[in-house]
This record gives structure tokens, C-alpha cells and sequence, in this order.
């Protein structure tokens, strides 16, 4: 499991490009056959992809969380991003088609990864956060997720929000987690920004063609930076970062949130005006 430390906005005013992405991007989350981690210590959450093949894969603590097993005080949310998968929780599966998400909570001790067709591999993505007491393991397929439309032509971001784990869908401790998909010919996302003092976010961003790149930006609404990020790549956002961007094409994302509050539009908006 790699190590990701929290930063301090003051000291983020001076990194370079590549200090900038050693710290807040993750490259590399799926690979055939394995199962990769991040530790971050914004809220403790844990960032993870699994692409199963030819045999399963264990989601473990590890010798870095030092518990018995890895749910022992924990939550965790997954999305498929690829063929079909199978998620099996001590002894229960779950089949999991493109974008259905599983919730799984704290105290299941034993949680496998596998692909139904190993030539079309599940892409598992799961964010963990950690958790004070149980709720039930619970899997929501995309066609049964509620969607919510936003965005205008006009600005370029005609969207479709699916929230999976939140307070009036699947329930959780802290955790929440849904997907955005913009539609064909837009590319903006959550314009004008916003930030959330008290929880972190991560996005995955996925379905882009090789080439295709977004332009994530982030940091204090007073001091902007940018992220330029690949197709299957996540970034970890800071409570007092901002988090939108716009592709050279339309995307899909993952968000994730963890922290103080548990309401889904605690945001603090920025006018554009006061963006530099």
C-alpha cells in the first residue's frame, strides 16, 4: 500500500508540476492480475483498483493498517468499471455489471475479487473509508440507481449524477459515493467550483479514449493549479482545494467522499469571479 501524506495549502503554493502530481494524482491503479493501494491521510481513505484474471484477488490488510483484516474498522465502496466481475464477502457473491456499485461494511472479514470472463476483466475501483458500526452489505446496479440531470448545452456540461452511498441511498458511516457522466460534446464539470472544508473527495476519471486528457484543476479558489490526467487515473482533493475540470472529450468520474459531514450539498461555492 503506497503512503500519501497530507499537505498543508501554504507549502502546496510551492510545488512544481511533478511534486504536484507525486502528491495528489494515482497513476497506475490497474493493472492485470493485481491489487493496488493508496493510503491517504486526508480522512483515512484508502483508494484502490483490482483487475482479476486468472485468479482471485484478496482484499488484505496488510502489515500498513495493522488490524486483523482489512473491514475489521473500516467501510468500503466499489464501482466496476470493465466486464463483469464477482465480489465475494465472506462466503456471499455479488455480481457486478459496468457501473454497479457494492457496499460492504465494516466487520465483513473476508472479501474476494474475481472476473467472470477472464478475457474481458472486471476493473474493480473502491474507496474505503474508516467506520464506527456496521450496516448491512448492499449492491445497487446502475439501471436501479435514480438519476439526476444537470448542466446546459450552452455551458458545456450536460450531465447525469448517480449517487450510490449516500443519505438517502445505500447506507454508510461517512463514506459517499456516486458517478457523473457527461454527455457527448461536453466537457465541463462542477463549473463554478466549490470547495468542502470538512470532508475530502477523490475522483476517478475513466471512459476516455488513449489520447483524451482532462484538465483537473484544484488548490486554494485564490491560487489555482491544474492536474493533467489520464484515462483510469484518480486524484485525491484536499477539503480546501476546489475540483473541476474539463477534458479534450466527454468522460465519466467516480467521486468519493469522506469526513465531517455527511450531507451531500454541504458545498461552499466560489464565484467565478473570486477564481484566480
Amino acid at each position: 500500500m503506497e503512503n500519501r501524506y497530507a499537505a498543508n495549502p501554504t507549502d502546496v503554493k510551492q510545488y512544481t508540476t511533478e511534486r504536484l502530481r507525486e502528491d495528489f494524482l494515482i497513476e497506475k491503479l490497474f493493472t492485470d492480475g493485481e491489487l493496488k493501494m493508496v493510503y491517504s491521510h486526508y480522512d483515512r481513505t484508502v483508494i484502490g483498483g483490482a483487475v482479476p484474471v486468472e485468479n482471485e484477488l484478496k482484499l488484505e490488510a496488510g502489515d500498513f493498517l495493522r488490524t486483523a483484516y482489512f473491514l475489521e474498522r473500516r467501510e468500503v465502496g466499489i464501482i466496476n468499471i470493465g466486464g463483469q466481475g464477482k465480489v465475494t464477502v465472506d462466503g456471499e457473491e455479488y455480481l457486478l455489471n459496468k457501473r454497479d456499485c457494492l457496499y460492504i461494511g465494516r466487520g465483513k472479514k473476508s472479501v474476494l475479487f474475481a472476473s467472470v470472463d477472464v478475457k474481458a476483466p472486471a476493473r474493480l475501483y473502491f474507496v474505503s473509508t474508516t467506520a464506527h458500526r456496521d450496516y448491512p452489505t448492499k449492491v445497487l446496479p446502475i439501471d436501479a440507481a435514480v438519476p439526476t440531470r444537470l448542466g446546459s448545452g450552452a455551458q458545456s456540461n450536460n450531465r447525469t449524477i448517480y449517487k450510490y452511498i449516500h443519505e438517502e441511498g445505500i447506507q454508510s458511516c461517512q463514506l459517499m459515493m456516486g458517478m457523473t457522466i457527461l454527455e457527448p460534446n461536453n466537457m465541463w464539470n462542477t463549473m463554478p467550483a466549490h470547495v468542502h472544508d470538512r470532508r475530502n473527495e477523490v475522483y476517478l476519471y475513466f471512459d476516455m479514449e488513449e489520447e483524451s486528457r482532462v484538465f483537473h484543476f484544484m488548490g486554494e479558489p485564490s491560487e489555482t493549479r491544474h492536474l493533467l490526467v489520464k484515462n483510469e487515473e484518480a486524484v485525491i482533493s484536499p477539503p480546501w482545494s476546489i475540483h473541476s475540470g474539463v477534458g479534450t472529450n466527454n468522460y465519466t468520474f467516480i467521486w468519493a467522499m469522506a469526513g465531517e459531514n455527511y450531507t451531500f450539498t454541504d458545498m461552499d461555492f466560489v464565484e467565478m469571479k473570486n477564481l484566480r
